[in-house]
This record gives C-alpha cells, structure tokens and sequence, in this order.
C-alpha cells in the first residue's frame, strides 16, 4: 500500500516482516522521572481512505528506560493531515531520559478498518461471555479471582 508523506525522516521498518515502522523524535527533549511530553516526529501523512495508523511504544525503550506511550495506541485517523505527535512518559522514579533528535521513540503500525454500521435495537443476541468483563475471567490459567 502507497502511503504519501511528509518528513525529513521516513518511518522505516528495521527488519523484514515487522508490523511498526520506526518514528523518530524530530526535536531533542529530556524527560524527568515521571515527566510526560509532547514530542514531535516531522511526519505528516495521507493514509488511504478504510485504514487507520495505530501509535505504539518501543518495546526496548519501555524495557531498558521506562519510555512509553501514554495513549497507546495513539490513533491517527485516515482524514488527519497534521503532524503526527507521541505524548511519551518517563515512567522510571529515579532517572531522567534524553531524547535527541532522530532517536527513535515509537512505531507506527498501519492496519485496514472496516466502517461499521450501528443498528439501533432494542435487545443484544446472547453469548457465551454475556456482560462479563473487567477480569471476570480470573487472572490465573485456571480462571482463579487473584
């Protein structure tokens, strides 16, 4: 799939058969423990119309430093022409993060959506998991409430 863009930095995939294409910070920022910030990427796109791009954490920046992604997914919408922007927090207590630019600081993931018709009714068909929710299934292999 053709996606056009704008950016001085073209998200890439890192290896062949990734799902997220690396975003890169398109300014330098120093997150403090705990700390939240916008961060620019420089990217804007055209997403063709019946699909959506899904923003997600860097597992690595996660793992090693407590960086993600606060809305994870971030969602950017098909008609959405603006730059796409991470809101990232520094979830480490102890240890500041600098970001500098064109450190990579999320993926991008483009999927196809269907549209959805709502239809209005006045009851929902029955199932087998009905209104459960919330951990109703327990948190344990074998269904135990924890």
């Amino acid at each position: 799939m053709d996606v056009l863009i704008i950016a001085p930095d073209v998200p890439v995939y890192a290896h062949p058969g990734d799902a997220g294409a690396d975003l890169v910070s398109a300014e330098a920022i120093r997150l403090e423990p705990g700390q939240r910030a916008l961060v620019g990427t420089g990217v804007r796109i055209a997403l063709p119309d019946g699909h959506l791009g899904f923003v997600v954490p860097r597992s690595g920046l996660a793992t090693k430093h407590g960086i993600t992604v606060v809305n994870a997914p971030g969602t950017v919408d098909a008609g959405y022409r603006g730059e796409i922007k991470v809101t990232l927090l520094n979830t480490d207590r102890d240890h500041a993060y600098e970001i500098g630019i064109g450190d990579r600081i999320a993926q991008l993931i483009v999927l196809p959506v269907p549209r959805a018709n709502f239809i209005p009714v006045d009851e929902l068909p029955d199932s087998v998991r009905g209104e459960g929710g919330f951990g109703s299934t327990g948190y344990q292999k074998d269904g135990v409430q924890a």
